[in-house]
């Protein structure tokens, strides 16, 4: 079923992550004006993610985040089932045939692994990556290299 955005207002997802933006902004003491600025937005479009009037598109989502000083991440933590309106693991859009929760610990669901992975391809030298990764399997397997 559609939700129609003019008939029930702003998503309640959508009215958090503008609470924790106006949170965090005003935390730092920064103007709305600022941010603005920073993002290249209007003081009134920041008013509006604010509100949750206006969504916050995934790119302004990452500059304001920058602009604040904060990951993402930040910006729905302490999201619970009551503000995403259900109580329930959701599904996406009816996509997925698993919720969100069973993916949690999975290799390369999370920001630990991402990161892992990432540095693990910036160190040049291949040695000291195969190396690393004997240890990490080692470590993995309780220490005893099985």
């Amino acid at each position: 079923m559609r939700r129609i955005a003019a008939e029930l207002g702003p998503d309640p997802i959508d009215r958090y992550v503008g609470s924790r933006i106006r949170g965090r902004r005003v935390g730092l003491r920064v103007s709305q004006t600022k941010l603005g600025h920073a993002i290249g937005v209007t003081f009134q479009q920041v008013q509006k993610y604010e509100s949750g009037t206006n969504r916050v598109g995934a790119s302004n989502l990452y500059r304001i985040a920058r602009a604040l000083g904060v990951d993402v991440s930040f910006f729905f933590e302490g999201l619970n089932a009551d503000t995403r309106g259900g109580s329930a693991p959701r599904m996406a859009a009816g996509l997925a045939d698993v919720p969100m929760a069973e993916f949690e610990g999975r290799p390369g669901s999370n920001r630990e692994s991402f990161e892992l992975m990432q540095n693990f391809f910036r160190i040049p030298d291949p040695d000291v990556r195969k190396r690393l990764l004997q240890l990490v399997r080692t470590l993995a397997h309780g220490g005893n290299g099985e």
